[in-house]
């Protein structure tokens, strides 16, 4: 998994499955973030091709830090399957979701990043 931040942007991009170990690895990642109030999460899930119940979890907990320490979480690059559990958990609507990275920048102006290990 990369991970890119700045003072504004958090970007994770996971890879392959986000169940019980992929969605306990994204967690600890995301855990290990010093949260920021105002700083913009990202989640690209362009390289995820499955997430079940337990990935799902994981998305509601980094969901539900990133509000409490006053930043803000954003999915992209949904890939179908994942879109599809995401609409059937009706989980679409709590999440905001754009369909590419830059598209997100029509909303955040701050695109400057820098990769950390």
């Amino acid at each position: 998994m990369t991970i890119t931040s700045n003072c504004q942007v958090v970007l994770f991009k996971p890879e392959g499955r986000i169940d019980l170990q992929g969605g306990i690895a994204l967690s600890e990642k995301m855990s290990a973030i010093v949260p920021q109030p105002n700083q913009l999460w990202v989640l690209d899930l362009a390289k995820v091709d499955f997430m079940d119940s337990s990935g799902l979890v994981s998305l509601v907990k980094s969901l539900k830090l990133a509000r409490q320490s006053g930043c803000r979480f954003v999915l992209c690059n949904v890939q179908d399957p994942v879109r599809l559990v995401l609409e059937l958990t009706q989980l679409d609507s709590v999440f905001e979701m754009f369909h590419t990275y830059e598209d997100i920048f029509t909303v955040v102006q701050e695109k400057s990043l820098v990769t950390v290990a």
